[in-house]
């Protein structure tokens, strides 16, 4: 789905997420997936410049398993001059703390490079399976 770079692109992704995942996930995993979607869509309008047409693009693809749905959520905008990294935030800071978010709900995530902008992705495997960690392309 394509959703404006602006705050209320964050909202319409989530809810697209929630609307065609509600019973075919179970509600811990979807819980996790919208606040994940939400913190790559906010990160993408607050850090990053936006596609051409001032959009950014959502995705997101289910595939069972034997051992249950894996999930795999993208956000591709069009890029920024430093890319996504982790941060320290100070316990009383406002931000800085969206990536520790998508690294502790997701099982892996990273971000993809190209000519055009940045995709920023997050996959969730069925529970157990997958250690977290970052990938850098």
């Amino acid at each position: 789905m394509v959703v404006p770079h602006h705050g209320t692109g964050a909202r319409q992704a989530r809810h697209r997420l929630a609307d065609e995942l509600t019973g075919i996930v179970n509600p811990p995993l979807l819980a996790d997936l919208v606040a994940v979607l939400a913190e790559l869509v906010g990160n993408a309008v607050r850090h990053a410049d936006p596609l051409p047409g001032g959009v950014i693009r959502v995705a997101w693809r289910l595939r069972d398993t034997a051992t249950g749905p894996r999930v795999h959520l993208r956000v591709t905008d069009g890029g920024a001059p430093g890319g996504p990294r982790m941060r320290e935030a100070d316990p009383d800071a406002m931000d800085g703390r969206g990536l520790h978010i998508v690294s502790g709900l997701s099982s892996r995530w990273g971000v993809d490079r190209d000519g055009l902008g940045q995709t920023v992705w997050a996959e969730f495997e069925p529970a157990g399976s997958a250690q977290p960690d970052l990938v850098v392309a």
